[in-house]
C-alpha cells in the first residue's frame, strides 16, 4: 500500500466538518420550527447586545429625553411620530430602544443564574451518584428541602435579606443578589437530573476499567463520567434560560429585581401596567410581547434539542 493513499492530517475533517455532518445539524435543518426559533431568538440576542448601536436613541439619558413627547401612540396610530416607532412611555422614552436595553438586563440575568445554577447542582448531582452513601443522602434530602419552596419565594426571601444586610447598598448589589436569588432556586433540576445519570454510568464497564487501573475518583468523574451526563444537562438548561428571565422579570413587575436605573423588561412591563386602562396600551403590551417571543423560542429550541439528542425520540 502505497503511502500517497493515507490522508494527510490536514485533510482529516474538522469539528466544524463533522458537525455539519452530523445527527444535530441534520434534525435542525429539517425542523422548520427549530429554524425559525433560533431566528427569533439570534435577533433578540442580537439586539440586545448591541442595543447602545442599533437602538434608535438611548432611553436612560436624562438629557435627550423630553416630557413633551411623553405617552405618544406608535407611529401607525394617529397622533404618532416617525420618531418613536413604538411610542414613548411616561417620561418620553422611545419603547422601541427600551425594548432593546431591558432585553439586555433580562437575558444577562438569565444567562448568569442559568450558569450559576449549572455549575452547583451539576457538582452535587455527580459527587451525590457517584460516591453514594451518606453523601448522597445529605444532598437529597437538601434537594427535597428546595423542592418543597417556590422559587418565587426563596427570591423574595434573598432579596429581603440582602435589604436588611445592606440597606444603603442594594441598588449596586442588586444585580448579584437577584442572580443568587435564581440560582438558589433553579439548580436541584441539574443536580436530580446528573445523579440519575451517574448513578447508570458508574456501573459501567469503562468506569470499572478506570478503576482497576488506578485512576483516582475525581479524574473518573471529571474525564469519564461527566461528558457522559451533560447531554441532559444542556436539554435542561436551555429550557432553564426561559424560566430563569420569566422569574427575572416577576420579581422586577413586583419591584423587588434589578435598580430603576437600569429597568428590564419585567420593570418595563410593571410601569406600563398603570397606564394600560388610560389607553396607554404600547407601555406595557410590546415589552410583554418582547418577553413573550424571548421565552418562546428558547423553549422551542430547548423542546428541539431534547429531540435531537435523544435518539428513541427521533
Amino acid at each position: 500500500m502505497s503511502t500517497s493513499s493515507i490522508p494527510s492530517p490536514a485533510a482529516a475533517p474538522g469539528a466544524f466538518r463533522r458537525f455539519l455532518d452530523g445527527d444535530i445539524w441534520f434534525s435542525f435543518k429539517n425542523s422548520p420550527m427549530a429554524i425559525v426559533a433560533a431566528v427569533i431568538a439570534a435577533l433578540c440576542v442580537f439586539c440586545s447586545v448591541f442595543a447602545p448601536w442599533v437602538s434608535p436613541h438611548n432611553p436612560f439619558d436624562l438629557a435627550t429625553l423630553n416630557l413633551s413627547d411623553a405617552r405618544l401612540p406608535p407611529a401607525w396610530l394617529e397622533g404618532g411620530s416617525r420618531t418613536y416607532l413604538l411610542g414613548t412611555d411616561d417620561q418620553g422614552r422611545d419603547i422601541l430602544s427600551a425594548l432593546f436595553y431591558g432585553a439586555r438586563i433580562s437575558l444577562f440575568v438569565g444567562l448568569a443564574s442559568v450558569l450559576v445554577s449549572m455549575a452547583v447542582g451539576v457538582g452535587l448531582g455527580l459527587l451525590s451518584g457517584f460516591v453514594g452513601g451518606k453523601t448522597d443522602a445529605f444532598i437529597m434530602r437538601v434537594c427535597d428541602v428546595m423542592l418543597s419552596f417556590p422559587s418565587i419565594l426563596i427570591a423574595l426571601l434573598i432579596d429581603g435579606v440582602a435589604r436588611a444586610m445592606f440597606p444603603n447598598a442594594h441598588d449596586e448589589l442588586a444585580f448579584g443578589v437577584l442572580i443568587i436569588a435564581i440560582s438558589l432556586g433553579g439548580w436541584v433540576q441539574y443536580a436530580r437530573t446528573v445523579r440519575g445519570s451517574t448513578l447508570v454510568e458508574r456501573n459501567k464497564e469503562y468506569v470499572q476499567a478506570a478503576r482497576v487501573i488506578g485512576v483516582s475518583p475525581y479524574r473518573i468523574m471529571v474525564k469519564h463520567v461527566l461528558p457522559n451526563v451533560m447531554g441532559p444537562v444542556l436539554v435542561l438548561a436551555t429550557i432553564q434560560v426561559a424560566a430563569a428571565i420569566l422569574t427575572e422579570a416577576t420579581l422586577s413587575f413586583l419591584g423587588v429585581g434589578v435598580p430603576p436605573t437600569s429597568p428590564s423588561l419585567g420593570t418595563l412591563i410593571r410601569v406600563g401596567n398603570d397606564f394600560l386602562f388610560s389607553g396607554e396600551w404600547w407601555i406595557t403590551i410590546f415589552p410583554g410581547a418582547m418577553l413573550v417571543l424571548i421565552a418562546l423560542s428558547v423553549n422551542l429550541l430547548g423542546d428541539w434539542l431534547r429531540d435531537a439528542l435523544n435518539p428513541r425520540l427521533r
